[in-house]
């Protein structure tokens, strides 16, 4: 019989050996928790639409709706044809199908972002009139309730031949759109984004820092309110000429304000010498950019943002249903790979980016719920989920149900929590 051991032991580490660790690594600690606060409170988009300054009009989301549902009558009247056109599970794309349209109708732009950047093509000497026009179209649309949640600008980048037409422009569209709006506060609800193309210095970084801290002092608005996303163009944005990584520095850099990391497909592949035939987002090149953007801002409150495709859907029926097929196909394998947002660039790749997305999270909800609700209630279900697990379960539904993909009615029926308790599991600030 084996003899009893004594139900207590002492410790041998001394108070001061204890005191000595928590001196050294209390700094650690607090870095840490500054650097990696964790997923931001709220919702983010699943997209960014780009509209050239000198094309944006009073009611363009809701243009851009009725253009992508016109589309979708010309060109896939029913689920069962847009099935066949890309080559999915008609049950799956049955399930989506009214909650597709109703998006198209209800809010079919989540982030616009008016571009003074590459997809701009006005003179200089007509920038000014372009921005203001842009600035007061998008303050209407604010004041009547008909602008997307997520709105702003891309200017053009701080080097020093375009930086002063830039930054005068930012400046410019701002105060329109303050003025437009009756003030700063007029603007509350909407999450103002700046973002700043082509970096590559952190530098550059530091100065838009300082000018969106002078700006909100000019224009009224509270510290920190315009976010800022920096835009992945150029290969001195992954890897700087000593030969060190350079995006974690620059996302440090705009500190509480970064929103995210924008990958510039075309920008980035013809600045690697690829040819233009295979510049896409799925590229190899691309998939190393955009896995060093996930690994910079993970734990932050910034997001990895996949790139666009210029393979548009226009033409004939057959180019149409060519390119959706290849956008859906990109939309989806970005999800799958955690890149939950990217750019559209035409109406009619809204279609897509919504039938792949929703397709995507209702496919994913069956399996994450049971999970979920097994890893709350500590039942055995076959699978021995971990907290990070549970946090990312609980990250997916609330994505699923931010876009419209999902209801909290259905995701609380399969999990038994509220948003509240997906908030927490999911490491979130509440909302």
């Amino acid at each position: 019989m084996p003899e009893a051991r004594s139900p207590a032991r002492t410790p041998r580490l001394s108070g001061q050996t204890l005191a000595a660790v928590d001196a050294a690594l209390d700094p650690i600690d607090q870095h840490r928790m500054r650097d990696f606060p964790g997923d931001a409170a709220g919702r983010a988009p699943v997209h960014t639409v780009y509209v050239p300054a000198d094309r944006v009009e009073v009611g363009l989301s809701a243009a851009w709706g009725a253009a992508a549902l016109a589309a979708v009558e010309e060109h896939a009247p029913d689920a069962s044809r847009m099935a066949d056109i890309l080559r999915i599970d008609p049950a799956l794309l049955s399930d989506v199908w009214e909650l597709v349209l109703a998006k198209l109708s209800s809010e079919p732009i989540e982030d616009l972002r008016v571009d003074a950047e590459d997809g701009y093509r006005g003179t200089s000497a007509a920038e000014d009139a372009d921005i203001l026009a842009a600035a007061a179209a998008v303050a209407t649309d604010v004041g009547t309730g008909n602008a997307p949640p997520f709105l702003g600008l891309r200017a053009k980048c701080l080097e020093g031949t375009v930086r002063a037409r830039g930054l005068r422009s930012l400046d410019l569209f701002l105060g329109e759109l303050v003025d437009g709006i009756g003030g700063p506060t007029g603007l509350d609800g909407i999450d103002l984004r700046i973002t700043l193309p082509k970096i590559t210095d952190v530098a550059q970084v530091g100065a838009m820092t300082a000018v969106l801290d002078a700006l909100e002092t000019a224009y009224g608005f509270a510290p920190g309110r315009l976010g800022l996303e920096l835009q992945v163009e150029t290969p001195q944005a992954v890897l700087g000429a000593d030969g060190r990584a350079t995006l974690a520095p620059m996302v440090r850099a705009a500190g509480a304000r970064c929103r995210g990391l924008h990958y510039g497909t075309y920008d980035y592949s013809a600045s690697l010498g690829i040819a233009a035939a295979h510049q896409a987002s799925d590229h190899p090149a691309a998939d190393h950019a955009k896995a060093t953007m996930q690994v910079a801002v993970a734990g932050t409150r910034a997001d990895a943002v996949d790139g666009s495709t210029n393979i548009l859907p226009v033409g004939s029926r057959d180019e149409v249903h060519a390119a959706w097929r290849v956008h859906a196909g990109l939309v989806r394998r970005a999800l799958e790979r955690g890149f939950y947002q990217g750019w559209d660039l035409h109406p009619a790749q809204l279609v897509t980016r919504y039938v792949a997305t929703y397709a995507f999270f209702r496919q994913a909800m069956p399996a994450a719920a049971g999970r979920l609700r097994a890893y709350v209630a500590q039942v055995d279900g076959g699978i021995l989920d971990e907290p990070a697990t549970a946090k990312a379960l609980a990250s997916v539904l609330i994505r699923g149900l931010d876009c419209g993909a999902l209801s909290l009615t259905e995701i609380s029926a399969a999990t038994d929590l509220d948003r509240a308790a997906l908030d927490t599991l999911a490491g979130r600030p509440a909302p």
